[in-house]
């Protein structure tokens, strides 16, 4: 009985969470509207606001902290993370001074985040389409029409839910070579607290592990199979002290 209670209550307290998320969303684009009119700044800090509350919120309501390890890269890098639910998303853009994320072209048309998104910067591609983007974006930031930042691409394309095994894109390798720099690997646990699907936020630490950066020069082939490796055994471990003992699987 008393298991059901909690249970109950947890989920109540979640939903809450879910709702105010989304009615923040709204009110915090507005405040920032005029600000990021003038300014990409503005809608820099209007971002960097929103995950500053609904990191706030989610501990406050949901008993959900969060926490962010390693090193933040604050120079030009590509970030390669691993992705498991929008909390890590809001993690590793609040963890970095300027980031901006290689996004579906259709988030172009979703309220407050298609605007928001492009005025920071972030890269709508079609699939497919990646590298003619990269390009583009490469050519703004070397005019000064772009402000250098750091790139965030999540390497297998989707959310993975814990327990999942999903191959990483050849386009991330192909991004690395094409840039030139380094790449910040980012690991994660979130996926087991806040799940891919559902409305139950759970208790406990959910992290973004920041790895050693990886040096630019590498076949893309080796890139892409060190980065696999390094995010898929950080992750794991993680998963594992949040309390993850599912097995792992194949979609099908």
């Amino acid at each position: 009985m008393l298991a059901a209670l909690r249970h109950a209550t947890q989920w109540t307290l979640s939903l809450i969470f879910i709702v105010q998320m989304y009615v923040a969303m709204l009110v915090v684009g507005i405040l920032y509207l005029p600000y990021a009119l003038i300014s990409p700044d503005g809608a820099l800090a209007g971002c960097h606001a929103y995950c500053r509350w609904v990191i706030f919120s989610l501990r406050m309501l949901t008993g959900m902290r969060t926490e962010v390890r390693g090193t933040p890269p604050t120079h030009p890098v590509l970030v390669a993370a691993k992705h498991q639910s929008f909390l890590d998303v809001l993690m590793i853009f609040h963890a970095m001074p300027r980031g901006r994320f290689i996004m579906k072209r259709v988030l172009m048309y979703a309220p407050v985040i298609g605007w928001f998104g492009l005025r920071i910067g972030c890269i709508p591609v079609d699939r497919g389409k990646r590298g003619q983007a990269i390009t583009k974006m490469m050519a703004q930031v070397k005019a000064g029409t772009q402000k250098p930042g750091q790139l965030i691409i999540y390497s297998q394309g989707t959310r993975v839910a814990p327990g999942v095994k999903m191959p990483y894109k050849a386009g991330t390798g192909a991004l690395y070579t094409q840039m030139g720099m380094d790449c910040a690997p980012v690991a994660t646990n979130v996926g087991v607290l806040w799940p891919k699907h559902g409305i139950m936020r759970k208790r406990g630490v959910a992290v973004v592990e920041f790895l050693p950066l990886i040096p630019p020069g590498l076949p893309a082939r080796d890139f892409l199979a060190r980065l696999e490796a390094e995010v898929e055994t950080a992750s794991n471990a993680l998963m594992a002290e949040a309390g993850f003992k599912g097995p792992t699987k194949t979609p099908a």
